[in-house]
């Protein structure tokens, strides 16, 4: 039986309404590349991170909706074994996929990017296309392992009394905290913190470089579309590093208001969880010429600009 409130329905439509457009790109991500790796027969090695990490963000946005529909309009189906267990299996496996992917193309950018004279820096750069499937083929391994103790640690709690869960929980079941739920927090902190200070790593010495590179060519007067193109390079950095680092601000944070319920934080954070793959892939699709192209070709946006030219 549904047990909805005001708070529930209202907010079970602002995620569904940030699902379907985070859903919409990431399924244009993977179309887009799956259209061109049919054509062509082959993908570079950013297109293939772009592809896998499309379909983890499509899958993760869609598990994390059912999980947020179950839980604030029938939270009682969530106590039926082993529903929540899959539900936290999955939305781990794909949450931190995501993480590991997006960490593998940005480590992958700084060193075919970036420009250093070191000659271990100069080795990766010649030998990274041959290193991204092992990266990715990790990075899958690993979100899998995790998942798999997320399931475990799941499956052990023992949930509250049934009957004090008529609102339910908004992000989370509501679970005892008790000896075997620390370890989730651990567990989920340890694969944030890892991908977060790889992409802060990746991202400092990629801007670092383009900002040396940038001074180079002032120096030596070049075309202004050259320093346009790196200052664009740069911003679109930025903008992801800013993205991240509040991202990952939101994922400790869930963890802290994790037991919370119906708290006006506990909704900001999940809020932000749910914009942040729609804007970081709208980032990539612009950074990406091909995939930018496509995109504006569909838009209406660009027929009208068209028709108003002419």
């Amino acid at each position: 039986q549904a047990n909805v409130t005001s708070y529930g329905a209202t907010a079970v439509a602002i995620i569904t309404l940030e699902t379907f457009a985070g859903v919409w790109i990431n399924a244009f991500v993977v179309c887009v590349l799956c259209i061109a790796w049919v054509r062509k027969k082959t993908l570079n090695s950013s297109e293939k991170i772009l592809l896998l990490l499309g379909c983890s963000r499509f899958c993760y946005l869609c598990i994390s909706w059912v999980y947020s529909f179950l839980s604030m309009i029938y939270p009682n189906y969530l106590y039926v074994h082993p529903v929540l267990q899959l539900i936290i299996f999955f939305q781990t496996l794909f949450d931190h996929s995501n993480l590991w992917f997006s960490a593998c193309l940005c480590v992958f950018y700084c060193i075919k990017i970036a420009n250093f004279r070191n000659s271990f820096f100069i080795y990766l750069k010649i030998k990274i296309d041959r290193m991204v499937p092992w990266l990715v083929f990790g990075s899958g391994i690993l979100a899998l392992a995790i998942a798999i103790i997320a399931y475990d640690i799941a499956d052990k709690p023992h949930c509250n009394n049934r009957n004090s869960t008529g609102q339910g929980n908004f992000w989370k079941a509501n679970i005892k905290m008790d000896k075997h739920f620390f370890p989730s927090f651990f567990l989920a902190g340890f694969g944030y913190a890892a991908s977060f200070m790889a992409v802060i790593s990746s991202a400092v010495f990629l801007l670092f470089s383009l900002w040396r590179h940038k001074h180079k060519m002032q120096t030596n007067s070049m075309n202004s579309l050259s320093m346009d193109a790196h200052i664009k390079a740069m911003k679109s950095v930025l903008s992801f590093l800013v993205m991240y680092s509040i991202n990952f601000v939101c994922l400790v944070l869930n963890m802290v208001y994790v037991t919370k319920k119906e708290s006006r934080m506990t909704f900001l954070i999940v809020l932000f969880q749910y914009t942040f793959p729609d804007v970081h892939s709208l980032i990539l699709i612009f950074s990406n010429p091909k995939l930018e192209k496509t995109l504006l070709k569909i838009l209406p946006l660009e027929r009208s600009v068209k028709c108003k030219v002419c």
